[in-house]
């Protein structure tokens, strides 16, 4: 192999390295608590993503098999953005993602309503889809937001758990 074959090698490598080190020193993290309905179409600036994932955690008719009205959300405002950036930051490491938007709504949030907005950017789709499933479940194991179900008939439920209710 000729010198100048070998340099343009080296320079090739050096190259692609120096442009994933760059997309990892400015990919956009967008974390959000939010109190009120979460912004699901706002723009998404990720322009070299060959694969944009979104996940919506929506909140659910029943709880426990009773129904609800809604969940109420409680966290510890600063220590859960904290732990969002962390988990946001840890992913875009690992999966080589390329943007990130992550919301999580904190109060109370209606049956059928979104909760949980989570939008990522990467080159390819399996780390997309994978880097999801990770934020997610990470989320949960590591992020404090209590959530406190709002039960339609509240005196339904404490019979079917033998509590008496008393007003």
């Amino acid at each position: 192999m000729s010198l100048r074959i070998w340099f343009a090698a080296r320079r090739k490598v050096g190259t692609a390295l120096n442009e994933q080190v760059q997309r990892m020193a400015n990919y956009l993290c967008e974390i959000a608590l939010v109190d009120g309905p979460l912004a699901l179409d706002s723009p998404f600036d990720a322009p070299d993503a060959g694969a944009i994932v979104n996940f919506f955690g929506n909140v659910r008719p029943l709880e426990n098999g009773a129904p609800i009205s809604g969940l109420d959300y409680e966290t510890h405002h600063e220590m859960a953005e904290h732990q969002l950036r962390m988990v946001a930051q840890e992913a875009a490491k690992r999966f080589d993602l390329l943007a990130i938007r992550l919301h999580h709504r904190i109060g109370y949030v209606p049956s059928g309503e979104t909760s949980l907005f989570l939008r990522v950017g990467a080159a390819h789709r399996g780390a997309a889809f994978t880097a999801s499933q990770w934020i997610v479940d990470e989320l949960k194991k590591r992020v404090p937001i209590w959530k406190r179900p709002i039960f339609q008939n509240v005196a339904a439920v404490t019979e079917k758990q033998g509590i008496t209710a008393t007003a």
